[in-house]
Formats: C-alpha cells, sequence, structure tokens
C-alpha cells in the first residue's frame, strides 16, 4: 500500500450530499422503497442493522439514506428516552425497541436475528449513506471473506483516517495508549501502524478492523463467531473483538473506499457520565486483552493501566477537581490491580458492569 502523504483540502473532499441516482421502487413487507436503478436485485440480499440510543439528532438522516439503498432495514433502540423511537416509527421502519439499555453488541445480535440477509451492514445512527452498497456486498463475495468497511467521512469531507481502518491492536498499542504515550507522540511507530496512518485509502486493501460504524459482514461467518460477544457492555472493543475472532478463524476483511458514509461520531457517548465512560473504556480494553494476549503480555497492559490511570488521575486533580472523575479513575486502578495480581477473575471483584 503506498504511503498517503497528501492532506485533505478542499480539492479532495468528497460531495456532502446523499448518494443521488435514479431510482426503481422494491417492496418490502408492507413499505416501498426506492433503490438506485440496477441494484435492486443486488441489494435485495442486504439487510441493515441500526442501533440507537438517544440518536434523535441523527436518526432521521441515517434512516432516510438507509431506507432508499433497498436493503432490509431494521433499527434496535436500546431504552431511549427522546424522540428516537417516534421519529423511526415515523418512517415505518421496523423496530425492535427494548425497555432499557442492552448495550451494543447486544443490540446489534437482536437485530442479526430478525433479518433473513446473506449480508448484514451494521451502520451507526450518526452515518449517512453516501454510496450504493455494491462494493461492500461484492467484497464479501471474496473467497474466506468475513466483511468489509467503507470509507467514513467527517462533517469536513475528510477521510476519518486512524478510526475508520485499524490494524488489530497489539499489546504495545494497548501499553502506549494506556500510558497516554499515544497522544504525546502520535507519529511513534507502533501507533502509525496501529492506527492506519500514512496509508493510501483511496485504493482498497485487506484491512484486519474497518470500524463498526460502517462494517457489512456475512452472515455465514457472523454465525460461526456467535455473532458479537455481549460480554463487552455497553460499547468499546465489541467490533474490535469480532475481527480478532474472525482472522483467527481464517477469514480476512476489506476497505472499500467506492462504499462511502459521512459519519459524526461519537453522539450517544457525551450523554454518558464521564466516570462511567473511563470504567468502561478501559474495563473492555482489559478483557479484550484477558481473552487474546497471552497471560503475561496482559499482565503487562494492566500495569499499563494502573501507571497510565494514575497520571490521568493526577492531571484531573490540576485540571478539574472532580471528586466523581478521581473516583472513576480510583475504579480503574482497583480493577486493573486486581487484573495484574490475579487475572481476569480478579475483576469480578470490582463493582460495575458485569464481567
Amino acid at each position: 500500500m503506498r504511503a498517503l502523504s497528501k492532506p485533505c483540502s478542499a480539492a479532495t473532499k468528497k460531495p456532502s450530499t446523499p448518494f443521488r441516482r435514479p431510482r426503481a421502487s422494491i417492496r418490502t413487507g408492507s413499505r416501498t422503497f426506492c433503490s438506485p436503478v440496477g441494484q435492486t436485485d443486488t441489494m435485495s440480499e442486504v439487510g441493515i442493522v441500526i442501533v440507537t440510543f438517544n440518536s434523535e439528532g441523527p436518526i432521521g438522516a441515517c434512516l432516510d439514506a438507509a431506507l432508499t439503498s433497498g436493503a432490509d432495514v431494521v433499527v434496535v433502540d436500546n431504552g431511549s428516552s427522546d424522540s428516537t423511537v417516534a421519529q423511526v416509527r415515523r418512517r415505518g421502519a421496523r423496530l425492535i425497541a427494548n425497555p432499557s439499555n442492552r448495550g451494543f453488541a447486544a443490540a446489534v445480535n437482536q437485530g442479526f436475528a430478525v433479518l433473513n440477509s446473506t449480508y448484514v451492514l451494521l451502520l451507526n445512527p450518526d452515518a449517512v449513506l453516501q454510496s450504493s452498497l455494491a462494493p461492500l456486498r461484492e467484497a464479501c463475495e471474496r473467497p474466506r471473506t468475513a466483511g468489509a468497511g467503507g470509507q467514513l467521512l467527517g462533517p469536513e469531507g475528510c477521510p476519518q483516517i486512524g478510526f475508520m481502518v485499524r490494524q488489530l491492536p497489539t499489546p504495545a498499542a494497548l501499553i502506549l495508549e494506556a500510558l497516554l504515550l499515544n497522544r504525546l507522540w502520535k507519529n511513534n511507530p507502533v501507533n502509525r501502524q496501529y492506527r492506519g496512518l500514512g496509508l493510501d485509502y483511496s485504493v482498497g486493501f485487506v484491512a484486519e478492523q474497518p470500524a463498526g460504524a460502517f462494517l457489512m459482514v456475512r452472515r455465514q461467518v457472523w454465525q460461526e463467531l456467535d455473532g458479537f460477544d455481549e460480554g463487552f457492555f455497553p460499547l468499546w472493543f465489541e467490533d474490535v473483538d469480532f475481527c480478532r475472532r474472525a482472522v483467527d478463524r481464517g477469514y480476512s476483511l476489506h476497505y472499500e473506499p467506492q462504499a462511502v458514509a459521512k459519519h459524526t461520531g461519537g453522539h450517544s457517548i457525551p450523554k454518558m457520565p464521564v466516570e462511567m465512560q473511563r470504567l468502561y473504556w478501559y474495563r473492555n480494553l482489559l478483557r479484550y486483552s484477558a481473552k487474546h494476549f497471552r497471560p503475561p503480555a496482559f499482565r503487562v497492559v494492566s500495569m499499563a493501566v494502573v501507571a497510565g490511570s494514575l497520571l490521568r488521575s493526577v492531571g484531573e486533580l490540576v485540571l478539574r477537581r472532580s471528586p466523581k472523575s478521581m473516583a472513576a479513575y480510583g475504579r480503574v486502578i482497583w480493577l486493573a490491580s486486581r487484573c495484574l495480581l490475579f487475572g481476569w477473575s480478579g475483576a469480578a471483584a470490582v463493582p460495575g458492569p458485569s464481567a
């Protein structure tokens, strides 16, 4: 893959308006959808799962574009308290309304269970399709392929490099992440490789970890791997874990730049208390490490989380003086310390989300 040295500029930005093409109608259930001419047969094999949680802001544009793709769309709502459910119902999309937040992984599994499509696209509610889904479907048809992700454009129209494609995390990558070194020295060799910095995203390639925000998966592989691991609650690392398991089974994943979606990113995270964000993220990082790294490497990652959390807690004390934030880092340090001493089984003694 060629290095990409040219920064995003106005000349290279993708159009911000949704994909437009003459359309033909197809009937799915009780609703008539429109599909780009020539794509009806292609998209009849494709389903889309959208998981929402207080997503009233972005869900309208996301769902409008998804419903015009010709795919079979299902929205799984995780107990939203805003107008998300009303907006979905107003558009006539198939809806699973959970009474509470079951977590992203469980909601995606629910969506897969009600679809019969050969290929299923995981689409974030803050992602708006800008192209046909045919390139992703064609990539998924390749032998021993588990799935394919497309190009994600930020609000300014630039590719979200560092997010939309990554390599699977190594112990070194997570150690540097926990110790803040990836933020202080973004161009270190480990971080550049992990986040795919400097690659040419104008061409397709084999990618270990396309972002779960815009990822099409082959149903047969999904069933073989038993879907997402619902232990990664409420979000973070469930898609990374799925890609890891797929690669371990000998499957490949792909990046296809001709499939494009505009992506805002992180719309639901600010609605979660900051202290819970930290506890959930670190807990799932440690859970992933325990599941996929050898015990010595897992303990080094745990040690890095302890050290990095101490540094962050000092920073919080100086900059914010927030008791809740300090308490959250205290819980993270206690969790990582028990993992260091007792392995992942030690996490069960720490109050918080279930392991």
